[in-house]
């Protein structure tokens, strides 16, 4: 068997095992590998064709796989505590906002989650301010219809980050570690959203609470 042939061969075996791997960074990996190889293969044998494809093959899987590394990085950073949301720039769409514009209703079918740039957002319903580097809207993913449970408004002219619910469901699936970070942040955001409840239902009883001490202290 030719050096040309055994190239071949392994080439092919790296492209069954690119379809076997089940994350992506394996895939990226073997698939840049298999890049190399059939590079090789096509020279040695004069296969133009194969060879051109892979040399353009080849650079689109490296970045791909910086991309993820990257995505890993900052994942793994936040699991340590740090929840902010700048590493999801290169997988959502940027969107200048208005004072008076309303990103979505109280009702409304959920299916996107907004990272306010710049700006500042608030939920009607609560009074609650989205202020720059925070999150709003991820909740509704979870949710059994899938509806926003809020009215989000801008209050200041900015800049929003918007990315579906369908690429936040592929990132869970191509790194487990995505999943966990989304995990903390929806958890995050019930428990600011108890806190703060908390807070209002308390400055609400403390009028009734001094008016009732009043009506005591009156009546003795």
């Amino acid at each position: 068997m030719s050096i040309t042939e055994m190239a071949g061969y392994f080439a092919a075996f790296l492209v069954f095992l690119t379809f076997y791997m089940k994350t992506m960074v394996p895939l990226r990996v073997i698939g840049i590998c298999s890049n190399c190889v059939f590079i090789i293969y096509g020279y040695l044998g004069g296969l133009y064709p194969v060879l051109i494809l892979h040399f353009i093959l080849l650079p689109l899987n490296g970045l791909r796989l910086r991309e993820m590394l990257r995505l890993t990085r900052e994942v793994r950073g936040a699991t340590q505590g740090d929840l902010n949301m700048d590493w999801l720039k290169p997988f959502s769409s940027t969107r200048r906002v208005k004072s008076g514009d309303v990103l979505f209703r109280k009702g409304d079918a959920a299916d996107i989650m907004f990272f306010v740039v710049s700006g500042r957002c608030r939920l009607a319903e609560l009074g609650m301010d989205i202020l720059s580097g925070q999150v709003v809207g991820e909740l509704g993913l979870l949710a059994p219809d899938q509806s926003r449970t809020q009215t989000l408004e801008c209050v200041e002219d900015g800049e929003v980050l918007q990315i579906t619910y369908e690429q936040v469901k592929q990132l869970c699936y191509q790194n487990p570690r995505f999943g966990f970070y989304f995990l903390q942040l929806t958890t995050r955001r019930l428990f600011e959203n108890i806190t703060w409840l908390e807070r209002e239902l308390d400055r609400l009883r403390r009028p009734t609470s001094a008016v009732e001490g009043r009506t005591d202290s009156t009546r003795t």
